[in-house]
């Protein structure tokens, strides 16, 4: 258990950088980069839920938080077996 802290540490940083890279591989719309308030804003009303939808934003926060959570599984599990030390 004393590997614990440095694994959710990994776990942090690579759930970080695999949402990074989800976002650069799923965030465009058209061409261009959706703005992150966008993404990860709530849905105020049916109306704004409808434009989400069919726009494919809820697809693609689905998207970028699956490539975080493959990151942050890879950090724990990185984190929680290190290399031997000599």
């Amino acid at each position: 258990m004393k590997n614990l802290g440095p694994a959710i540490i990994m776990a942090l940083i690579l759930g970080m950088a695999g949402m990074a890279v989800g976002y650069g591989i799923f965030g465009k719309i058209g061409g261009e980069y959706v703005d992150l308030d966008v993404i990860f804003s709530t849905n105020k009303n049916f109306l704004q839920k409808a434009v989400r939808s069919l726009a494919g934003i809820d697809e693609m926060r689905s998207k970028i938080l699956w490539c975080g959570a493959g990151g942050a599984a890879l950090g724990l599990i990185i984190g929680m077996f290190p290399g031997r030390r000599r």
